[in-house]
């Protein structure tokens, strides 16, 4: 990987911040870096869901919700449950900033929304995960810096920010293209389908043990488990926030290794080259 994308928001952990800088929140960890790119230390950057926890089952407390309408703005995904609620607590709706506008979004069943989401006039069942291709990556990118310019038109270095910002977003697509064009694996099994973007973008096809938010059927599991031996599959990818034992049994019925990734990580650029490298090696 470049090392421009290497070091992509070493601040985000660097950096402790102080009680008398105004906050901006984020709902999930990867937002923060990209915020923080671009507003470096001008802000507190709080995020709602802590490392470790999952979107699908978060609720934000009643000291959250205070701390949300004090803060000076809200970047979310704009596609997970609890983000939906955020619109009716939240007094004056322009400081929350959805994040997926412009991107072509997914239908499909997730768990993390089960709801409609009329902001985009799809149906249910919206795959939530933008964050994890490059592509997408760098429209959010655009819209975190076009909300900040909005409340900050003079500040030039937040338009500085904003173009080394989408110049590492861009090292990160070539690279990734890069390694998804040189792969010979044409699928990889996840068991909870959290790359459904990338693998759209990139032309790599995401095999989901997970069934529609649900456990798979002992068939669609056999299924499964037979491709991925005659394939000669030696990875399984889960997500922190789930069991590791049950991937371990599927894998082991493989003949694969399961492997932890974790989507939700904070730096979201080092990160998500490190995942599809683990991927098509």
């Amino acid at each position: 990987m470049a090392i421009a994308a290497i070091i992509a928001c070493a601040s985000c952990t660097d950096n402790k911040g102080t009680n008398d800088k105004p906050v901006i929140y984020t709902t999930i960890q990867p937002l923060k870096c990209i915020v923080e790119e671009i507003v470096g230390n001008d802000f507190d950057i709080e995020v709602l869901v802590p490392a470790g926890a999952s979107p699908e089952t978060f609720e934000p407390t009643p000291k959250q919700f205070i701390a949300l309408n004090e803060s000076q703005m809200v970047f979310s995904v704009g596609l997970i449950d609890f983000e939906r609620n955020l619109t009716s607590k939240i007094e004056k709706r322009n400081k929350l900033v959805d994040l997926s506008h412009g991107i072509e979004l997914i239908a499909g069943s997730c768990s993390h929304n089960h709801h409609e989401h009329g902001d985009h006039g799809h149906a249910t069942g919206i795959d939530p995960h933008i964050w994890s291709s490059p592509k997408s990556l760098k429209v959010m990118a655009n819209n975190v810096f076009e909300a900040i310019n909005r409340e900050y038109p003079d500040s030039s270095k937040y338009v500085d920010n904003h173009k080394r910002l989408i110049g590492q977003i861009d090292s990160l697509d070539i690279e990734v293209r890069k390694m998804c064009e040189n792969t010979d694996k044409r699928y990889f099994i996840i068991y909870h389908p959290a790359l459904t973007y990338f693998a759209r973008d990139y032309g790599i096809e995401q095999v989901s043990i997970e069934d529609e938010g649900k456990e798979p059927s002992a068939r669609r599991l056999a299924g499964i488990i037979e491709k991925a031996r005659q394939d000669g599959i030696k990875r399984v990818f889960y997500q922190a926030q789930f069991p590791r034992s049950t991937v371990e049994i599927i894998a082991e019925d493989m003949g694969a290794e399961a492997v932890e990734i974790d989507p939700l990580a904070e730096n979201v650029i080092e990160n998500t080259g490190s995942m599809i490298r683990l991927i098509t090696e």
